[in-house]
């Protein structure tokens, strides 16, 4: 739990007293790119309604118990005021404008970062007028957060575009205890120290007392290269830099198993997998794909795969069907408008070899869909394929695997993915090989019923131990271990790996 914020603190912003009365601070503040509520109109009215994902539902869960308010940006293309409060918590939001959201959105956190991260599978590109909107923007949400935490309070600060955020908070509210976590992956040495920046960005993270990362090893890239940039010492999972003591772990992030699995027995949901069969045809087998739009995700290479299988006769357009959804994302940028053409493209290659008029061999959806949906899609599918190229957890594996409340499915997962450490019983596969998709898809194919139940329970044991909400708190327990004003000490216990 949370402790208590400490009212004898007496915080100072910069040179001045911080503005907001002590009653209007909150004791956990969350601090994230977006805020956690989007802008819709019904009927020309204009509504708010929770945005998706299951970080949304948990980081809610635990700012409605703990006066908490989450800090964020409304979003390039939404207009007016979020309102103050939603479902209990508190907003604050961090005006961004359409200049400012080209260079530290889709420039540095996007074109540089983004690519950087994910084994520049795209060439990162390093401008500096990128890297100064980057700071500036970081700058405001430390500023917006040192105003609003209470004396002695907790901030929880989230993802690649605000890793300098940690160390400006630090030096505005050395009262507060922070943490942060990193959602997608950290890269090694030899990619991490291209970035002309790596001093800045390190010194930034290293603000923070707890360093959350999704696997063991990106952990400890960032601890290694903290140790050979910045002279920190310690250990992979304890280090000690600028006379303070911060803890590095891994918290593999999860799902929200108990509504996965209540929505997954719900009647309504499995009657719609089986009607979304009898639309697909009624094949023996359907696959399926679902990903964010996106060149990490790997799915022209997964495509092209399931197309030379088409071709050899492996797969036959009588009895195999592939679903392939592409969630639309940031739809402002021109690469990723080339993604989505280019992607169209292999499918439309691939009907034109193998369709039929009225029976195309992969079905095509570049839509958000709604969870409800998504999940008749998963229960529909007898082969699920996650192959991207890299991802720092990769939770549409863990939904289906979740959602197969009978044992059923088999899941072709990339070893690049966070997911693949927990996911054993999943057919592996390296994303960058043609014959190694087509192999894995294979050997899935021909599994037999007891060798499938047999994976998917030793799958279905390990996302079943811990959901979303035990993944939060158990950051958080780990980050009140923590004491901001602690002396060093290099015999600390390291937070605990989860």
């Amino acid at each position: 739990m949370l402790e208590p914020a400490n009212q004898s603190a007496n915080p100072t912003l910069g040179a001045g007293r911080i503005s907001p009365s002590e009653s209007d601070r909150a004791n956990f503040v969350v601090v994230a790119n977006r805020l956690p509520v989007q802008q819709s109109f019904s009927e020309g009215n204009e509504e708010w309604r929770p945005s998706p994902g299951g970080l949304v539902s948990a980081l809610t869960a635990v700012l409605q118990g703990h006066d908490g308010l989450w800090i964020g940006w409304l979003g390039v293309s939404d207009h007016g005021e979020p309102p103050p409060t939603y479902e209990g918590i508190r907003l604050k939001p961090v005006a961004i404008s359409p200049e400012e959201y080209a260079d530290f959105y889709l420039g540095f956190s996007n074109a540089t970062l983004w690519p950087l991260y994910h084994d520049a599978i795209r060439a990162p590109v390093f401008h500096r007028h990128w890297w100064n909107t980057y700071q500036e923007i970081n700058r405001r949400y430390a500023t917006a957060a040192a105003e609003s935490v209470a004396p002695g309070g907790t901030v929880w600060i989230h993802d690649y575009q605000l890793q300098l955020v940690p160390n400006m908070l630090r030096l505005l509210r050395p009262d507060v205890r922070i943490g942060f976590f990193l959602h997608i992956p950290f890269p090694p040495s030899e990619l991490f120290t291209q970035l002309p920046w790596r001093r800045e960005i390190l010194t930034g993270l290293l603000g923070a007392d707890l360093i959350g990362f999704q696997v063991p090893h990106m952990a400890s890239n960032f601890s290694r290269i903290a140790r050979r940039q910045l002279g920190a010492t310690g250990t992979d999972s304890v280090l000690l830099f600028d006379g303070r003591t911060i803890r590095v772990g891994a918290f593999p992030i999860t799902v929200d198993t108990a509504q996965i699995t209540a929505l997954a027995l719900d009647p309504k949901i499995r009657a719609r997998a089986r009607e979304l069969r009898r639309d697909l045809g009624n094949p023996e087998v359907v696959l399926l794909g679902v990903d964010r739009l996106d060149y990490t995700k790997g799915i022209q290479q997964r495509i092209r795969a399931i197309n030379e299988l088409y071709a050899d006769g492996t797969l036959n357009g009588d009895t195999h069907v592939m679903v392939q959804v592409a969630v639309p994302s940031r739809e402002s940028d021109a690469h990723y408008d080339l993604e989505r053409h280019n992607l169209e493209q292999v499918v439309s290659e691939m009907n034109g070899d193998h369709g039929l008029v009225g029976s195309p061999v992969i079905h095509y959806l570049h839509q958000n869909l709604p969870f409800d949906e998504l999940l008749a899609l998963y229960l529909a599918a007898d082969v699920m394929l996650v192959t991207p190229f890299r991802d720092g957890m990769n939770l549409v594996a863990k939904e289906y695997v979740t959602c197969r409340t009978d044992l059923t499915g088999k899941l072709v997962l990339s070893e690049f993915a966070g997911a693949a450490s927990e996911l054993r019983g999943a057919f592996m596969v390296n994303p960058h090989d043609l014959d190694g998709i087509k192999e894995a898809v294979c050997l899935a194919l021909k599994a037999g019923p007891k060798e499938a139940k047999a994976r998917m329970s030793r799958m279905r044991r390990k996302t079943m131990r811990r959901n979303v909400f035990d993944w939060a708190q158990s950051f958080l327990a780990a980050l009140q271990q923590s004491n901001p004003a602690a002396p060093v000490d290099a015999t600390d216990d390291p937070a605990p790996s989860q």
